[in-house]
């Protein structure tokens, strides 16, 4: 993985973890033990999610950039309908506590989102390739004949 990208799902995935922290400190306190555990799992299967997501978009991005927008656009959708196939799934769970398993996974997906949007932000990422330019500008510089 190359180091913009490891440094993205760095910036992305310790804001995430933060968050879990606080929503099993506040589930734990609020639910009990049964309810900072479905904190806990709710963080995870965000992280597992998106991180998984974000390696596969990157991996688009490098092989197809052609493909980029729309798999984006595919993935994100993709990973909200899982999320909620995961909250239905475990609505009548006796393991953890589902209300605070549902509200960690919303919030942790909010706060993975956003932090991505600030880390691709932040990157300083070329859109333009200077390789390419310069070669261009080389190819048209030469004489006539």
């Amino acid at each position: 993985m190359p180091s913009n990208d490891a440094r993205t799902l760095l910036q992305t995935a310790v804001p995430t973890a933060a968050a879990g922290v606080v929503a099993a400190v506040v589930s734990g306190v609020v639910a009990g033990g049964k309810g900072a555990l479905g904190a806990v799992v709710g963080t995870l299967v965000v992280m597992l999610f998106m991180g998984i997501g974000m390696v596969v978009l990157q991996r688009t991005a490098k092989s197809l950039p052609q493909l980029f927008q729309a798999m984006g656009l595919m993935l994100y959708t993709a990973q909200l309908l899982l999320l909620f196939v995961f909250m239905a799934a475990f609505k009548d769970t006796t393991l953890f506590n589902p209300k605070a398993f549902a509200f960690t996974l919303l919030a942790a997906t909010i706060v993975w989102v956003a932090a991505q949007a600030r880390a691709y932000m932040k990157a300083k990422i070329l859109y333009v390739d200077p390789d390419s330019v310069k070669a261009e500008k080389s190819e048209k510089a030469g004489s006539p004949t």
